[in-house]
């Protein structure tokens, strides 16, 4: 038995009284009048920036607009022919490093917070991590009003062992000496590109 193992099984035998979990059926969680419209204003409070792409728009175009500089593209979805990396095909995470911009599929975003939910749908998930830059496609009619109705929705994809994760904007945080520091831990912009049904 690990230590980590050890201790939690001696909290264990220590607890004298067990409370069940509140029940989360009366929780009256936010909505709003235009969900679409608070998950953008959120997106743009949080840092990142929100395209509504028209149909028959190329998207290809559309993030070589927004990024002229990039020369090494990754993403593993059909409709990005610009990619010259795949996170299905690279040999191990590492050979993603230097991407300029990842391009990835969101399932569904958060009027509350502008999270959006990321199942893992390439083999290297670093892609999401990794990349300078990141393109996020969601369609815009999948929008909900509340984390809440978020975890409701989730779903994982079997192939990639249950992974997801929510993704909110760049990646920033002000830790060291207060100074904020953006794509510390992740990407250093966001733009979340509504796509059309």
């Amino acid at each position: 038995m690990s230590n980590k193992e050890d201790i939690l099984k001696r909290y264990r035998e220590n607890v004298k009284v067990k409370y069940d979990m509140p029940s989360l059926d009366d929780i009256k969680a936010i909505t709003y009048p235009n969900p679409l419209i608070q998950f953008i204003s959120m997106t743009e409070n949080v840092g990142g920036k929100v395209l509504e792409v028209k149909p028959g728009e190329d998207v290809n175009q559309l993030i070589k607009n927004i990024y002229p500089e990039a020369k090494e593209f990754a993403s593993n979805l059909p409709e990005v022919t610009i990619a010259t990396r795949n996170p299905d095909t690279v040999g191990r995470a590492r050979d993603l490093n230097g991407t300029d911009v990842g391009v990835i599929r969101g399932m569904f975003g958060v009027a509350e917070n502008a999270c959006i939910w990321v199942p893992q749908q390439m083999k290297e998930k670093a892609v999401c991590f990794i990349s300078e830059n990141l393109v996020i496609l969601l369609p815009k009619s999948q929008i909900v009003n509340n984390m809440h109705e978020a975890y409701k929705r989730i779903e994982f994809d079997k192939e990639y062992d249950g992974y997801g994760t929510f993704i909110s904007g760049p990646s920033k945080t002000a830790d060291i000496a207060q100074v904020l520091v953006m794509g510390a831990q992740a990407a250093r912009s966001v733009t979340v590109f509504l796509m059309p049904e």
